[in-house]
């Protein structure tokens, strides 16, 4: 899953939002460097990714996409998830996705110096163009995959995965209605036993 998954299983606790948020961005070595509030969310984002990968439903629909993508089929789920969250969004939560989205922003800009480098640069322009709004649209999806292309050494063909998720949107969608309910077990268990 994506950011805005991850920011949702975050709950309401800052702290784990903020390590959930940064945990791709840093360095096992440079975990030390956040309070130990922050460094369990970072925890918590690893944990969720090894949850997720190793998930049998979530496997399935990486396995369909393997043809077209290759070795980058977890990423394209991931951010398919996160497209797939927002339009089930009122499934999952009471509040609406723009006023989750909109208190994020405003979370995320007040801790601003607690960012990494890289994401501190590119925040800014992230929050500017509305990018968690935008995983719920085809236009900030593929404007999504277009950027990530960008960054890949190896041909990834990102390009087309909104039209791979188009193709089997039921499939997809079933399975993450599955999947995404057990996550959230997942996440809630684990902060239990920390």
């Amino acid at each position: 899953m994506n950011f805005l998954a991850h920011l949702f299983l975050s709950g309401e606790n800052e702290d784990l939002m903020i390590g959930n948020f940064i945990a791709d961005f840093i360095r096992n070595k440079e975990v030390a460097d956040y309070t130990p509030a922050v460094q369990k969310g970072i925890q918590l984002h690893r944990s969720i990714d090894s949850y997720t990968d190793q998930h049998p439903i979530v496997r399935q629909g990486t396995r369909r996409l393997q043809a077209h993508h290759h070795k980058y089929s977890p990423v394209v789920i991931d951010v398919l998830y996160d497209y797939l969250l927002a339009m089930n969004w009122s499934l999952y939560s009471d509040q609406s996705l723009k006023d989750f989205t909109q208190g994020i922003y405003a979370i995320l800009n007040q801790r601003m110096d607690e960012m990494p480098f890289r994401l501190k640069k590119r925040l800014p322009n992230m929050i500017e163009h509305n990018w968690l709004m935008g995983y719920g649209t085809e236009a900030g999806l593929r404007l999504t995959f277009s950027k990530m292309d960008q960054r890949t050494a190896f041909p990834s063909n990102f390009s087309a995965a909104f039209d791979h998720l188009q193709q089997d949107y039921g499939a997809f969608e079933e399975e993450f209605n599955l999947f995404f309910p057990e996550v959230i077990v997942y996440v809630k268990d684990w902060l239990s036993d920390k």
